[in-house]
């Protein structure tokens, strides 16, 4: 299996910084692309940023100039520099990996189990 393990999250201030970070581990064979989703109190999960193992970015608009997404692909890792956080931020931020393990011939997602980011204002 592939697991995937978030970190970062915790309380700021409206206009503040965090970064989250996440890794992937276990038989992993190649990742393709890595992302960051997010899930707001009674809405459903969305995504937030995404960046394949070439290094193009998606975004969604909301966080377009203040969100930045990064991978090292050495260490299997995704970042989400957050930046003039929002109280609208606020979510539980899941990151998914699309990943092919060994032995198995097509990729498949792992997520992991979200870390909180509450924006206070």
């Amino acid at each position: 299996q592939v697991q995937v393990e978030e970190s970062g999250g915790g309380l700021v201030q409206a206009g503040g910084s965090l970064r989250l970070s996440c890794v992937a581990s276990g038989s992993i064979v190649s990742i393709n692309a890595m992302g960051w989703y997010r899930q707001a109190p009674g809405k459903q999960r969305e995504l937030v940023a995404a960046i394949t193992s070439g290094g193009s970015t998606n975004y969604a608009d909301s966080v377009k100039g203040r969100f930045t997404i990064s991978r090292d692909n050495a260490k299997r890792m995704v970042y989400l520099h957050m930046n003039s956080l929002k109280v609208e931020d606020t979510a539980v931020y899941y990151c998914n990996v699309n990943a092919r393990r060994a032995f198995r011939t097509n990729a498949e997602d792992a997520w992991g189990q979200g870390t909180l980011v509450t924006v206070s204002s």
